[in-house]
Protein backbone atom coordinates (compact mmCIF):
# COMPACT_ATOMS: atom_id res chain seq x y z
CA UNK A 1 0.00 0.00 0.00
CA UNK A 2 2.21 2.75 -1.29
CA UNK A 3 -0.50 5.38 -0.81
CA UNK A 4 -1.13 4.59 2.86
CA UNK A 5 0.78 7.47 4.43
CA UNK A 6 0.08 10.00 1.64
CA UNK A 7 -3.57 8.97 1.82
CA UNK A 8 -3.62 9.51 5.58
CA UNK A 9 -1.99 12.91 5.10
CA UNK A 10 -4.54 13.96 2.47
CA UNK A 11 -7.49 12.73 4.53
CA UNK A 12 -6.16 14.50 7.61
CA UNK A 13 -5.59 17.67 5.60
CA UNK A 14 -9.06 17.72 4.08
CA UNK A 15 -10.70 16.80 7.39
CA UNK A 16 -9.24 19.98 8.90
CA UNK A 17 -10.64 22.21 6.17
CA UNK A 18 -14.26 23.17 5.74
CA UNK A 19 -14.69 20.16 3.46
CA UNK A 20 -16.63 17.28 4.98
CA UNK A 21 -14.63 14.24 5.96
CA UNK A 22 -12.75 12.50 8.68
CA UNK A 23 -9.39 10.88 9.11
CA UNK A 24 -9.82 8.88 12.29
CA UNK A 25 -10.90 5.65 10.57
CA UNK A 26 -7.90 5.73 8.23
CA UNK A 27 -5.57 6.39 11.17
CA UNK A 28 -6.93 3.45 13.13
CA UNK A 29 -6.96 1.18 10.09
CA UNK A 30 -3.29 1.87 9.47
CA UNK A 31 -2.56 1.37 13.17
CA UNK A 32 -4.33 -2.01 13.03
CA UNK A 33 -2.21 -3.07 10.05
CA UNK A 34 0.87 -2.60 12.22
CA UNK A 35 3.02 -1.62 9.24
CA UNK A 36 3.88 1.82 10.64
CA UNK A 37 4.85 2.95 14.11
CA UNK A 38 2.39 4.98 16.13
CA UNK A 39 4.82 7.88 16.03
CA UNK A 40 4.89 7.82 12.22
CA UNK A 41 1.09 7.73 12.03
CA UNK A 42 0.79 10.47 14.64
CA UNK A 43 3.25 12.67 12.76
CA UNK A 44 1.64 12.22 9.33
CA UNK A 45 -1.94 12.68 10.54
CA UNK A 46 -1.04 15.67 12.73
CA UNK A 47 0.93 17.45 10.01
CA UNK A 48 -1.89 17.03 7.51
CA UNK A 49 -4.49 18.24 10.01
CA UNK A 50 -2.39 21.20 11.15
CA UNK A 51 -1.74 22.30 7.57
CA UNK A 52 -5.46 22.06 6.81
CA UNK A 53 -6.15 24.32 9.79
CA UNK A 54 -3.58 26.79 8.49
CA UNK A 55 -5.51 26.91 5.21
CA UNK A 56 -8.66 27.73 7.18
CA UNK A 57 -6.80 30.44 9.07
CA UNK A 58 -5.54 31.95 5.80
CA UNK A 59 -9.05 31.84 4.31
CA UNK A 60 -10.40 33.64 7.35
CA UNK A 61 -7.59 36.14 7.30
CA UNK A 62 -8.32 37.18 3.72
CA UNK A 63 -12.06 36.49 3.57
CA UNK A 64 -13.08 39.92 4.79
CA UNK A 65 -11.73 41.44 1.59
CA UNK A 66 -14.75 39.88 -0.12
CA UNK A 67 -17.48 40.48 2.45
CA UNK A 68 -19.18 43.15 0.34
CA UNK A 69 -19.72 40.75 -2.57
CA UNK A 70 -23.13 39.16 -2.99
CA UNK A 71 -21.66 35.67 -3.18
CA UNK A 72 -19.88 35.99 0.19
CA UNK A 73 -21.10 32.89 2.10
CA UNK A 74 -21.52 34.49 5.55
CA UNK A 75 -24.13 37.09 6.39
CA UNK A 76 -22.99 40.22 8.24
CA UNK A 77 -25.04 39.07 11.25
CA UNK A 78 -23.34 35.68 11.41
CA UNK A 79 -19.94 37.29 10.94
CA UNK A 80 -20.58 39.68 13.82
CA UNK A 81 -21.81 36.80 15.98
CA UNK A 82 -18.66 34.76 15.24
CA UNK A 83 -16.41 37.74 15.96
CA UNK A 84 -18.19 38.42 19.25
CA UNK A 85 -17.88 34.75 20.20
CA UNK A 86 -14.13 34.78 19.49
CA UNK A 87 -13.70 38.03 21.38
CA UNK A 88 -15.40 36.45 24.37
CA UNK A 89 -13.50 33.16 24.37
CA UNK A 90 -10.25 34.42 22.88
CA UNK A 91 -7.31 32.58 21.48
CA UNK A 92 -7.75 29.65 23.86
CA UNK A 93 -10.81 28.61 21.88
CA UNK A 94 -8.38 27.35 19.23
CA UNK A 95 -7.67 24.44 21.58
CA UNK A 96 -11.15 23.27 20.54
CA UNK A 97 -10.05 23.00 16.91
CA UNK A 98 -10.21 19.20 17.19
CA UNK A 99 -13.94 19.24 17.99
CA UNK A 100 -16.36 17.97 15.35
CA UNK A 101 -18.57 20.57 13.62
CA UNK A 102 -17.21 23.64 15.43
CA UNK A 103 -13.45 23.05 15.25
CA UNK A 104 -13.00 24.05 11.61
CA UNK A 105 -15.05 27.26 11.90
CA UNK A 106 -13.00 28.19 14.98
CA UNK A 107 -9.85 28.11 12.86
CA UNK A 108 -11.46 30.32 10.21
CA UNK A 109 -12.65 32.83 12.79
CA UNK A 110 -9.16 32.93 14.29
CA UNK A 111 -7.96 34.13 10.90
CA UNK A 112 -10.79 36.64 10.57
CA UNK A 113 -9.87 38.03 13.97
CA UNK A 114 -6.23 38.22 12.89
CA UNK A 115 -4.99 36.11 15.75
CA UNK A 116 -1.20 35.99 15.94
CA UNK A 117 -0.26 33.22 13.50
CA UNK A 118 2.48 31.73 15.69
CA UNK A 119 0.16 31.49 18.70
CA UNK A 120 -2.46 29.97 16.39
CA UNK A 121 0.04 27.44 15.08
CA UNK A 122 1.14 26.40 18.58
CA UNK A 123 -2.41 26.03 19.93
CA UNK A 124 -3.81 24.25 16.89
CA UNK A 125 -0.78 21.92 16.78
CA UNK A 126 -1.29 21.02 20.41
CA UNK A 127 -5.00 20.45 19.88
CA UNK A 128 -4.71 18.34 16.75
CA UNK A 129 -1.73 16.26 17.90
CA UNK A 130 -3.24 15.47 21.29
CA UNK A 131 -6.46 14.28 19.65
CA UNK A 132 -4.61 11.84 17.38
CA UNK A 133 -2.37 10.75 20.27
CA UNK A 134 -5.45 10.02 22.38
CA UNK A 135 -7.00 7.99 19.57
CA UNK A 136 -3.84 5.95 19.08
CA UNK A 137 -3.45 5.52 22.84
CA UNK A 138 -7.00 4.25 23.25
CA UNK A 139 -6.55 1.97 20.26
CA UNK A 140 -3.42 0.43 21.74
CA UNK A 141 -5.18 -0.17 25.05
CA UNK A 142 -8.22 -1.88 23.55
CA UNK A 143 -6.56 -3.85 20.76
Amino acid sequence: MIWSLPGLFLLSFSAATLLPGGSEAALLLLAAEGKYTSLTLLTVASLGNILGSLVNYALGRYALHFQTHRWFPVSPEHLTKAQNWFTRWGQWSVLGAWLPLIGDPITVVAGVMRMNWLTFLILVSLSKTLRYAALLGLFSVFV
